[in-house]
């Protein structure tokens, strides 16, 4: 199968494009990051296949070879493409890994369609509890000046605004943490993004607030960041959302970036499948 059709609208359904493995073994849901694909998990497919699990990506609307709409970049609507995802492929028992901005549907996912469907979730360098940082969100990663900046670097320069966040994607400290191909892979992504989606999405992912979702989470969680990530930093991100899942287990990668799916795929990929065993 290729594609799903997430949304029955008026005048044009929205197709999402849909890689499944197939087979009988327990599904595992890979929701990628901004503004990348479901061809960004290169790495965890072969690995999961191969251990028997059914693997399941998809690109999120607005980017890789979905549909492009106007509307629908906020979380809502965004956990109900998911949730068609896997009501059209009929999975249940499923562990939904959602990076970075992927994290947002996992999160909201209790919210709107509780625990029916899910066996357990991981948060992998993920944006929730809250991004922004505000007067009752202090401990938000991002500033309203940086996100400001973000979005008029965008709107002024797609190519030199994706060149330099890919290469923080993959950066500690200005040193980068992968190949020039990985690298040139990942910014070969960002050229099937929307521009129009790419800027709602990151307003999405900058300003929605997940701390009541993840009160919801009530099924085993895994929490897995790298310390040098630069995108989404660990402690205003995934040290906040296992602090706010009780009983969840923490992974940190020493020497992650952001792309730690990519960095330190063997480290991530073997936390992954010891999870899922478990």
């Amino acid at each position: 199968m290729t594609e799903i059709t997430a949304h029955h609208g008026l005048f044009k359904d929205t197709d999402l494009h849909v890689d499944d493995t197939g087979g009988p073994g327990r599904p595992v849901v890979l929701i990628h990051g901004w503004p990348l694909s479901g061809a960004s998990w290169s790495q965890q497919v072969p690995a999961l296949a191969e251990a028997g699990y059914r693997v399941v990506t998809y690109d999120r609307r607005g980017f890789g070879r979905s549909d492009k709409t106007r509307t629908g970049y906020d979380y809502d609507t965004l956990t109900e493409d998911l949730h068609a995802l896997l009501e059209a492929l009929d999975l249940n028992d499923v562990t939904l890994v959602g990076f970075s901005m992927g994290g947002g549907e996992v999160a909201r996912y209790f919210t709107k369609y509780g625990t029916e469907r899910l066996r357990s979730v991981v948060f992998a360098a993920a944006v929730p509890p809250y991004m922004t940082q505000g007067e009752d969100n202090p401990d938000g990663p991002l500033t309203k000046e940086q996100a400001a900046q973000m979005e008029a670097a965008l709107k002024a320069d797609e190519d030199s605004f994706y060149d330099g966040f890919i290469t923080d994607f993959f950066s500690v400290d200005g040193v980068l943490k992968v190949s020039e191909a990985q690298r040139q892979e990942a910014l070969a992504l960002t050229e099937q993004a929307d521009k129009k989606a790419a800027l709602k999405a990151m307003e999405a992912f900058g300003t929605t607030d997940f701390r009541d979702d993840l009160t919801k989470v009530s099924v085993p969680a895994l929490v897995l960041h790298g310390d040098g990530d630069g995108t989404v930093p660990f402690e205003g991100s995934g040290a906040r959302t296992h602090a706010a899942i009780p009983g969840s287990r923490l992974h940190v990668i020493a020497g992650g970036p952001h792309g730690i799916n990519v960095s330190h795929a063997e480290e991530f990929n073997r936390v992954l499948l010891e999870f899922l065993a478990s």
